[in-house]
């Protein structure tokens, strides 16, 4: 709470005169537990909202779509201060602003999400391990982060093999998707954040759908190239979290994570990497996120981190 103030005269007088101007300052941490509601309650208020001065459909038109795509955008319109000060009676706003971002030392507790059931070194059925979980998580951010910046960088542009090496995700995947427009590239940087979002809620990250499946390819090759690269890295990253003979089993991981749904017209016998391949090679790449048959679909209006 800041400075009280009385000012029973003056040019800051009120037809009260006891009126006192206060200064409050709020410092709130959240997390974001239910996207649709908070998008769809960020709606509800835009739509409230009165709009003035030049495109008033327009304003209302952007502002809306920022709303359904983006956490930020959305807790800013219900967190603004007019807003708030406009539920609480016997007050009026006298100005103010507001402040969002997320928070940098935010991390899943993987101990917690991924336990262990049994004591170290005793051997049992293959699980997703807290340590295992939060390298694949910190590299599924890692690429989602690198696809956003190529998206920043080079928006529509193709990708050739004269500049692959100025792209950091998009001339990793097969060159058949090379030429994709930035909504596609979207949808595949959004792939990985799905994935990571899962592992946040303490679900095993299970490819629902081709592009998905491309994702966690992706995330588990670095993981691994990482974890030779910089051990000492990855041994800091993991902090207090318990360690377990399956820590960083990629092998493992590949065997369980990958191909869990059936994929349309594929050789069972075939291993994952053979049939993702097969998969991708004989469908467009705007069917790539299209969800497998025995999945559930993800939230549709979910929206984008960028």
């Amino acid at each position: 709470m800041g400075e009280r103030r009385d000012h029973p005269q003056g040019p800051g007088a009120t037809d009260n005169p006891g009126a006192l101007e206060v200064e409050a300052t709020v410092v709130l941490g959240i997390r974001v537990t239910d996207w649709p509601a908070l998008r769809a309650a960020a709606v509800a208020a835009v739509e409230e909202l009165d709009f003035s001065g030049i495109d008033p459909a327009g304003q209302r038109s952007e502002l809306l779509r920022e709303v359904s795509e983006d956490p930020h955008a959305a807790l800013g319109a219900l967190l603004h201060p007019d807003r708030l000060v406009g539920a609480v009676p016997g007050i009026e706003a006298m100005g103010g602003t507001l402040e969002i971002s997320t928070a940098e030392d935010f991390a899943p507790d993987f101990a917690e999400l991924f336990p262990l059931d049994g004591e170290d070194g005793e051997a049992g059925d293959w699980t997703l391990t807290p340590r295992t979980a939060c390298l694949l998580h910190t590299q599924l951010l890692a690429l989602a982060d690198a696809a956003y910046d190529d998206l920043d960088e080079h928006d529509d542009e193709p990708v050739t093999d004269d500049d692959d090496q100025d792209w950091a995700v998009f001339a990793r995947l097969p060159q058949r998707s090379w030429g994709m427009h930035r909504s596609w590239r979207r949808a595949m940087a959004r792939a990985f954040d799905d994935l990571a979002e899962d592992l946040g809620l303490g679900e095993w990250p299970l490819p629902r759908c081709p592009g998905e499946e491309l994702a966690l390819r992706m995330a588990l090759a670095d993981a691994r190239a990482l974890l030779g690269a910089q051990p000492q890295a990855v041994a800091d990253l993991m902090g207090e979290l318990p360690a377990d003979l399956y820590d960083y089993d990629w092998e493992g991981c590949e065997d369980e994570l990958l191909g869990v749904y059936d994929m349309a017209g594929q050789d069972p016998e075939e291993d994952g990497e053979s049939r993702l391949d097969t998969l991708l090679a004989a469908t467009h790449p705007e069917g790539w996120f299209l969800t497998y048959e025995e999945a559930e679909e993800r939230e549709q209006g979910r929206g984008y981190r960028r």
